[in-house]
C-alpha cells in the first residue's frame, strides 16, 4: 500500500476514534470507562460526572456529580468521599466480576460491591444509577439512595422499613474535604411519629417537629403557597419526604460544614446561589434549650425567651430568672389532675413537644383526642395529627414534655393538661383561646428617661419596716421587680401579693387587663455589693457612656454592669434606646441583657459577663492574637455575620446597629462573639430600609461614607463597618493604622495589595502558614465589597453569610470609601483628607460628632 494511503486511513482511524471518545455519553459499561478528565453528561445536560478536587488547596480527587450548565462548581454527591485518591491518574470502571469500581494505577480505591452490573448510567435528575440487564430496566443501585450532604428535587429522604435503609445527610468535613463531618440530619422512627433531627457528635441540636399534614411542625415556613411541592410518605413500607419545585429554578438542599441546613435556589440573572431558607436559625430552634415542660418564644419582648407551660414552675427560680432555662420546670405543687374537673388549655402555633414518647390513634379526631387524654391520668397533652384534613388523627404525649417553640404564624395547636382551677384562670385572662399578644414596651421608660421631671416615675425605695415599691399611675403597665434578700428577685406575682398590703394596691390591679413588659430590676445595693462598691480592680473599660464593671451576685452569677455616668451629656438617650432594643432581640450571637438598675440617680444595664473581653483585645494584641488561629478567627467572623444578618433580616424589628467595631464585639468562655452595645442603634419599621440624621454618632474607621458625610445611614452603613472589622481581624491591625510610604488606612492597604495580586501578604503574620489559603483569599475579598464607596453596591447581611458559608463566584470588589487621607484624594468617590480618630475603651464606646 503507497506511504500516502496508509497516512490518510491512520488519520481517518485517529478521527474517528477522537470523535467517539469526545462525543458525550450519559453510560459507562464494560468496553467503555472513565478517566479523570472525562465526563459523563446527562441526556439533558443537567449534570456531569467525573473526577474533582474540592476547594482550592485540595490534591486529592474524588467521583461526583455536579451541576453541568451552572459556571461555579457545585457538587451534589461524592462517590468515595472516605477514600480519595491522590493523583490524576484515577478510572472509573467495571471489572471483569462486573463490579463497579474506583481504581488508582490499576489499585481499587473504592467498589460499590455490587456484581454482575452490566451498565451505570448519570440520569437527568443527578441520580447516578446502575443496571444488570442490558435493556437497563431494573435500577440495582443509585445514587439517590446514598446522599453525601445534599437532596435534589425528587430525590427521596427518609426510612425504607422494609431493607432498613436510611437516607440521611452527612455534613463535609470543610470545603477541601467532603469525608464525612460531624453534622448529620436524619429521619428518626424510634418514636410513632417520625421527625427529622439535625445531630452534632451524634448530639441532637434541632428538631423539625412531626409531619402536620402541610409541612413540619417546627418549620412554620412551611405551609401552603411554599415555593416547593412537598411529598410526605409514612406507610408500612416507608418514610420519606421528597420535594419539587413549582417554578422552573435549580434548587438543593444543603446541610454544610457549619451545620446549617441551607436551601439554595440558582439565581441565573446573577450567577450565583441564593439562600432561600435556612435552620436552625436562633436560640429556640436549640433541641431542648428550656428543658422541661416549658415553651421557648423569642417574642416575649422583654422576657426570658423560655417561659413555663401553663400549670408549671421553674424547677430553679435563680437560674430560670438569670435567664438559663436548661433546668426546665416542673407541675405547680396545687394541680389536681387525676379526673378532679381538670381540662385543657390551648397553645396556639407551636412546634409541638418531641414525640419520641408520644402515641398515635390516626382513627379519631380531636373530640375523641381529648376524652382520650382526659381519661389517662398520665397524659399530658395532645394534638392533632393531621391539621389538613379537619383534625383527623391524634397524638397524645405521656410524661416530659421537651422542646417546644412558639410561633407568630405556622406550626399547631397544642392542648396542655392543667387543673379546673388553672383552667378557669387560664380562660379568663384568654377569652375563648385567645391568642397571646406581643407585649410592647409603654411610654413609661421612655417617660422616666427623657426628662427630670419624670425621674419620679418609678421610686424603688426602702420603708422602716419590711421593703415596699411606691409605683407612679404613669407606670401602670410597667413591670416592676423588687430585689429579694434570699432569691435576688421576686416575680410579678409575688410583687403584687406585696404591694397588696400598701395603699396604692388597687393600681397595680389596674394592670391585670393588659400584657407587661418583665424587666429585671436589680436594687442598687445588690449591685454595688457585686461589684465590691464599683471597684478599680473590677473595672472592665471606660467610655463615652460611663464604666463597665465586673460582678458577682450572691448565688455565684457573674454579670457586667454598664454604669452610666451622672455627667453624661449623652448617656440617657442610649440608656433608654439600649433598654428597649436589647429586650426586643435574642440571638446567639447577641449580647444578653439581664435586667437593669434605676436608683438614686444611678442607671446601669445588667448584663451576662464575659470573660474574654472585647475582640479588639485579641486581634490588635500582638501576644494574645496567637491564640486566635484562623479556624476560630474564621468561627468569629461567620458569627459576627450571622449576629448582623438576624438584626437587618430575621428579628421582628428591623435594626440598625450603628457602631459596630472590634470593642463592641465580645468573646464568651469558647470564644464565640457577641456583638454589643446597641446605644445608638436605630428600629427600622416595615420595609424602611434607610434614613436621615443630623446627629451622627458612631466611631471613625468604622462608619461609612454617606453616613459620615450626609448623615444617611442604611443596612449597607452597617455592612461596611463589618468590611472593616472584617479586614481588621484577617490583618491583626486597626483601620486607623497610617501607613507613611502610601498614605493609606487599611482598607486602603489591602486595597492595593489586592490590585497588586499580594493579598495574602496582609495576612496577621501571627497566623503563620497555617490556613487555608482560599478561605483567606474569599473573606478579603468579601470584605472589600463590603467597603465599597456606594452603599448600593455593597452586599446585604444575608449575602454576606452566604457567601461565606459557601463556595459560590464572587463579584470583584470595586473601589473602597475613605481610602486616601491626602488632600490629592478628593477625586476618588467618599475619599476623605480628614484624619481618622481611634476608640479608646476596650469595652463599649461610642464617639458623638456634631453636625
Amino acid at each position: 500500500m503507497p506511504k500516502t494511503e496508509l497516512s490518510l486511513i491512520v488519520l481517518l482511524v485517529i478521527i474517528v476514534f477522537h470523535v467517539q471518545f469526545c462525543t458525550s455519553t450519559d453510560t459507562i459499561s464494560f468496553n467503555k470507562s472513565l478517566k479523570d478528565g472525562d465526563l459523563l453528561i446527562s441526556s439533558g445536560k443537567s449534570f456531569a460526572l467525573g473526577f474533582f478536587s474540592p476547594g482550592n488547596n485540595s490534591n486529592n480527587r474524588y467521583v461526583g456529580v455536579w451541576y453541568n450548565n451552572v459556571p461555579e462548581l457545585t457538587v451534589v454527591w461524592v462517590a468515595n468521599r472516605e477514600n480519595p485518591i491522590n493523583g490524576t491518574y484515577g478510572v472509573l470502571s467495571i471489572d471483569p466480576k462486573g463490579n463497579l469500581v474506583i481504581l488508582n494505577r490499576n489499585t481499587k480505591i473504592f467498589s460499590w460491591k455490587i456484581t454482575n452490573i452490566s451498565s451505570a448510567q448519570l440520569l437527568d435528575s443527578g441520580n447516578f444509577v446502575l443496571f444488570r440487564d442490558p435493556k437497563r430496566a431494573v435500577i440495582v443501585w443509585q445514587s439517590f439512595d446514598y446522599p453525601t450532604n445534599t437532596i435534589l428535587p425528587n430525590m427521596k429522604f427518609g426510612n425504607d422499613k422494609k431493607t432498613g435503609l436510611n437516607r440521611s445527610l452527612t455534613s463535609w468535613k470543610s470545603m477541601d474535604d467532603p469525608g464525612s463531618g460531624e453534622y448529620l440530619y436524619k429521619v428518626e422512627i424510634n418514636g410513632i411519629v417520625p421527625q427529622v433531627f439535625l445531630y452534632k457528635n451524634f448530639n441532637r441540636i434541632w428538631r423539625t417537629g412531626p409531619w402536620t399534614g402541610l409541612g413540619w411542625s417546627g418549620v412554620p415556613e412551611m405551609k401552603p403557597g411554599f415555593i416547593f411541592t412537598i411529598n410526605y410518605v409514612n406507610n408500612e413500607s416507608e418514610v420519606s419526604v421528597t420535594f419539587s419545585m413549582k417554578e422552573p429554578v435549580l434548587s438543593r438542599l444543603v446541610l454544610n460544614e457549619s451545620g446549617m441546613m441551607n436551601i439554595l435556589n440558582w439565581q441565573e440573572g446573577g450567577k450565583k446561589w441564593v439562600q432561600f431558607w435556612s435552620a436552625p436559625k436562633d436560640s429556640c430552634d436549640d433541641y431542648v434549650h428550656c428543658g422541661k415542660f416549658s415553651n421557648c418564644n423569642l417574642y416575649n419582648l422583654g422576657e426570658f425567651e423560655c417561659k413555663c407551660l401553663i400549670g408549671y414552675e421553674p424547677r430553679d427560680n435563680r437560674s430560670w430568672y438569670l435567664r438559663d432555662g436548661s433546668h426546665g420546670c416542673l407541675r405547680k405543687k396545687d394541680e389536681n389532675l387525676c379526673k378532679n374537673g381538670e381540662g385543657f388549655a390551648k397553645l396556639s402555633n407551636v412546634k409541638v413537644p418531641d414525640t419520641y414518647i408520644a402515641r398515635l390513634n390516626r382513627s379519631i379526631g380531636l373530640q375523641e383526642c381529648e376524652k382520650l387524654c382526659l381519661n389517662n391520668c398520665s397524659c399530658t397533652a395532645y394534638a392533632s395529627a393531621n391539621v389538613s384534613i379537619g383534625g383527623i388523627g391524634c397524638i397524645t404525649w405521656y410524661g416530659d414534655l421537651i422542646d417546644t417553640r412558639e410561633f407568630t404564624d405556622g406550626g399547631q395547636d397544642l392542648y396542655i393538661r392543667v387543673s379546673a382551677s388553672t383552667l378557669a384562670q387560664f380562660l379568663k385572662n384568654n377569652g375563648h383561646h385567645r391568642k397571646r399578644t406581643i407585649a410592647i414596651v409603654t411610654v413609661c421608660i421612655s417617660a422616666m428617661l427623657i426628662a427630670l421631671s419624670f425621674a419620679c416615675c418609678l421610686v424603688i425605695r426602702k420603708r422602716r419596716r419590711g421593703g415596699g415599691v411606691h409605683l407612679n399611675p404613669l407606670c401602670r403597665k410597667f413591670t416592676l421587680y423588687k430585689q429579694d434578700k434570699e432569691d435576688q428577685f421576686t416575680s410579678l406575682n409575688t410583687l403584687k401579693r406585696n404591694l397588696a398590703s400598701y395603699e396604692n394596691s388597687s393600681r397595680c390591679n389596674e394592670m391585670d387587663g393588659s400584657e407587661q413588659v418583665d424587666v429585671l430590676i436589680f436594687d442598687l445595693s445588690t449591685i454595688i455589693s457585686s461589684t465590691d462598691d464599683f471597684s478599680d480592680a473590677n473595672k472592665l473599660g471606660e467610655g463615652g457612656f460611663g464604666s463597665v464593671y465586673k460582678g458577682q451576685l450572691n448565688n455565684g452569677q457573674e454579670i457586667a454592669v454598664k454604669r452610666l455616668s451622672k455627667n453624661s451629656g449623652q448617656g440617657v438617650e442610649e440608656f433608654k434606646n439600649e433598654v428597649t432594643l436589647i429586650a426586643r432581640v435574642q440571638h446567639r450571637n447577641l449580647v444578653r441583657l439581664l435586667g437593669c438598675c434605676i436608683q438614686r440617680g444611678e442607671k446601669m444595664l445588667i448584663y451576662e459577663y464575659l470573660p474574654n473581653k472585647g475582640l479588639d483585645s485579641f486581634i490588635f494584641d500582638k501576644t494574645k492574637g496567637s491564640q486566635l488561629d484562623w479556624r476560630k478567627r474564621f468561627e468569629i467572623i461567620v458569627g459576627i455575620a450571622r449576629g448582623l444578618s438576624y438584626l437587618h433580616h430575621d428579628s421582628r424589628v428591623r435594626i440598625i446597629h450603628r457602631d459596630l467595631k472590634a470593642s463592641n464585639v465580645l468573646l464568651d468562655a469558647s470564644m464565640h462573639p457577641k456583638i454589643s452595645d446597641f446605644g445608638t442603634a436605630r428600629i427600622f419599621g416595615g420595609d424602611q430600609i434607610e434614613a436621615n440624621t443630623n446627629r451622627v454618632v458612631g466611631t471613625y474607621g468604622y462608619m461609612s461614607p454617606e453616613y459620615a458625610m450626609e448623615g444617611h445611614f442604611s443596612v449597607k452603613s452597617d455592612v461596611f463597618s463589618f468590611g472593616v472589622l472584617l479586614l481588621e481581624i484577617i490583618t491583626g491591625r486597626k483601620n486607623t493604622t497610617h501607613y507613611q510610604d502610601l498614605s493609606l488606612n487599611l482598607v486602603g492597604n489591602v486595597w492595593d495589595s489586592w490590585n497588586d495580586d499580594k493579598a495574602l501578604d496582609v495576612v496577621d503574620p501571627s497566623l503563620g502558614d497555617w490556613y487555608e489559603t482560599s478561605e483567606v483569599l474569599r473573606c478579603i475579598q468579601i470584605g472589600l465589597l463590603c467597603v465599597q464607596s456606594y452603599a448600593n453596591e455593597r452586599p446585604m447581611m444575608s449575602e454576606v453569610v452566604f457567601m461565606l458559608c459557601n463556595e459560590t463566584k464572587l463579584p470583584n470588589p470595586g473601589q473602597p470609601g475613605f481610602v486616601f487621607r491626602s488632600r490629592n484624594s478628593s477625586s476618588l468617590p467618599y475619599s476623605s483628607s480628614a484624619s481618622i480618630g481611634t476608640s479608646v475603651n476596650e469595652i463599649s464606646i461610642t464617639t458623638q460628632h456634631a453636625r
